[in-house]
């Protein structure tokens, strides 16, 4: 299955408090990190693995598992909103490469923003990524109408990567909808599917506007 939904009582906790308006900004980049973390380990429970045998400092041998594919992850921070939440997931993943894309929307004032809405990627750094090794995590903490996520799949599908994991807090389901019918083999994780989006394309309830509630 594709779609994981990480709504365990943890991560809602957190949620709550990132929702919640009365939380300053610290403590918001803190929970970030927080969710950060905990979402990539949920990651690392679906990466390839191998069964091993070492021995103990009882000189007893024994079975255990070896994460090989924790060494081959790129992950791609969608600037800026993403910082904190990447910052998590590198505590998951301390030996990933990192690439950064910062995009832009068009904005549409005065009017209904489309759900398909136009984006422009303005900037790119992105490590080499190996063709049928790497797995790689893309990290943006909304996916509204998922028009910037689509448009930095475009980018990374080219690498042909082993697996593309999508990583967010919160998604709405027509977001949702749109990746999985473009990208059916993509891994999307995230801790809630909100139902709406307003006439600004924004979710709600959401939580804000993830990068000025970061860093002010």
């Amino acid at each position: 299955m594709p779609l994981y939904i990480v709504d365990k009582p943890l991560t809602l906790h957190i949620l709550t408090q990132l929702r919640d308006k009365n939380t300053d900004q610290i403590n918001f980049r803190k929970n970030m990190v927080r969710l950060g973390r905990i979402l990539g380990y949920e990651i690392a429970n679906t990466l390839d693995y191998e069964i091993i045998e070492i021995e103990t400092p009882l000189n007893v041998k024994t079975k255990g598992i070896d994460i090989v594919d924790l060494n081959n992850i790129v992950i791609i921070n969608i600037l800026r909103a993403a910082v904190p939440l990447v910052e998590g997931l590198l505590k998951a993943f301390p030996k990933a490469r990192q690439g950064v894309i910062a995009a832009s929307r068009v904005e549409i004032n005065g009017a209904e923003v489309p759900k398909e809405m136009q984006v422009t990627i303005y900037y790119k750094k992105i490590p080499e990524i190996k063709a049928g090794i790497d797995n790689v995590i893309i990290a943006d903490p909304m996916i509204a109408t998922a028009s910037t996520m689509l448009k930095v799949l475009e980018e990374i599908v080219r690498a042909n990567p082993k697996r593309i994991y999508i990583v967010s807090v919160i998604s709405s389901k027509y977001g949702i909808d749109r990746i999985l019918s473009n990208y059916p083999s993509v891994y999307l994780f995230t801790v809630s599917i909100d139902p709406e989006l307003n006439k600004k394309g924004y979710i709600l309830p959401g939580l804000g506007d993830a990068g000025d509630r970061a860093f002010g």
